[in-house]
């Protein structure tokens, strides 16, 4: 799972990422705007292969994983002018959610680039130019159907352009395209376009310490304006990078004095989990645990796909256990002898937790 940050220039996005990854990218040497991304890959925090590896001891724990990649960020005056860079859209239509991150911190010593502070208005101007973006792309697919359906009209070209047109209306009136729901065959005509406005969303507000705590007030503002398959983190990004670069055991300490329950990588991947629709079963053994991230409501044999092709062109059935019927027994052996390891064929749908052994054969 890739997540892409994005957000105006000094809203606080390297400050994020650092709190996020652990990284400590030095925040000053972009004050006036960077073009550069940064990449980092980090583990999933869960108990249960924890758990796991506790009971098998294997030679390798592999966890699951979300790569965060921290965009340049975003000139509100060259975005009027000339919209997104072609770096910019190349690296963002490549992620599977976009974490947009407003500014709700004042820090006389890092001015806002629009001179004032405003969360709502931040939001709706990147959002505005997702709108923009995905427009100029479906004009143009568009002026392109127009002309090969005037030499020769397919059933295709005809679905996809009023398709389009349908999404081109939305856009119009200022409305994303994470509003509509399509049929199975309406995404398949779009999931080449990668469109921005389409595109799973975290808002992030980077709050001052003093508004820890006090989430309604800041968040039901902006959830408003999202619509769906978005969701809004009051994240304090300073003091969880300052924390994030504790030894454990003084980060608790100091989160407990700070009224922080959770972190905020272990909140957002949670919300980057449910707000995606991601899940994750478990593969068990003495060489290796782990942790395999599908979507919700795969079937047995594109969940073995995840692990090799060969699985999923192979598969005969699947040995599933729960992970909640694995952990009272911790062993395999009894979960078989007390019938809760059972047989699975292709039409089984993988829940999250699964402990499973792929039968397959090529």
């Amino acid at each position: 799972m890739k997540i892409g940050i994005v957000g105006l220039s000094l809203s606080g996005k390297t400050t994020l990422f650092n709190a996020l990854t652990g990284s400590a990218i030095d925040t000053a040497a972009y004050m006036g705007g960077k073009k550069d991304a940064h990449h980092a890959v980090v583990k999933v925090p869960d108990e249960r292969i924890e758990q796991l590896n506790t009971i098998f001891q294997p030679k390798k724990k592999t966890p699951a994983t979300i790569e965060y990649i921290d965009l340049a960020g975003l000139t509100a005056h060259a975005q009027k002018k000339s919209g997104f860079s072609d770096q910019f859209l190349g690296q963002i239509r490549l992620v599977d959610a976009i974490l947009v991150l407003v500014r709700d911190f004042a820090n006389e010593n890092v001015p806002h680039p629009l001179e004032t502070i405003d969360s709502r208005r931040d939001l709706e101007l990147v959002q505005a130019e997702f709108i923009l973006s995905d427009l100029a792309i479906i004009e143009n697919r568009m002026t392109r159907l127009e002309k090969q359906m005037r030499a020769k009209k397919s059933d295709s070209d005809i679905k996809e352009h009023a398709l389009l047109d349908r999404f081109k209306v939305l856009l119009e009136d200022g409305k994303v395209l994470r509003e509509l729901d399509l049929s199975v065959e309406e995404e398949m005509i779009i999931r080449g376009f990668q469109f921005l406005s389409r595109k799973p969303l975290i808002a992030v507000i980077n709050i001052n310490e003093d508004r820890i705590g006090r989430d309604d007030e800041l968040v039901l503002p902006l959830a408003e304006i999202l619509g769906k398959n978005a969701v809004v983190l009051p994240i304090a990004a300073q003091i969880e990078s300052e924390i994030q670069q504790l030894p454990e055991d003084e980060a608790e300490l100091f989160r407990r004095d700070m009224g922080i329950q959770t972190r905020a990588m272990d909140r957002l991947i949670r919300e980057s989990f449910t707000l995606l629709g991601i899940i994750n079963f478990f593969t068990v053994g003495e060489d290796e645990v782990r942790a395999w991230t599908i979507a919700q409501g795969t079937a047995a044999p594109q969940a073995a796909g995840a692990i090799h092709t060969d699985f999923e062109r192979g598969f005969i059935r699947a040995e599933v256990v729960s992970y909640n019927e694995f952990i009272q027994r911790k062993s395999l052996a009894h979960c078989r002898n007390d019938g809760v390891l059972r047989l699975e064929g292709k039409t089984y749908i993988v829940k999250d937790g699964d402990i499973i052994n792929f039968l397959f054969a090529v």
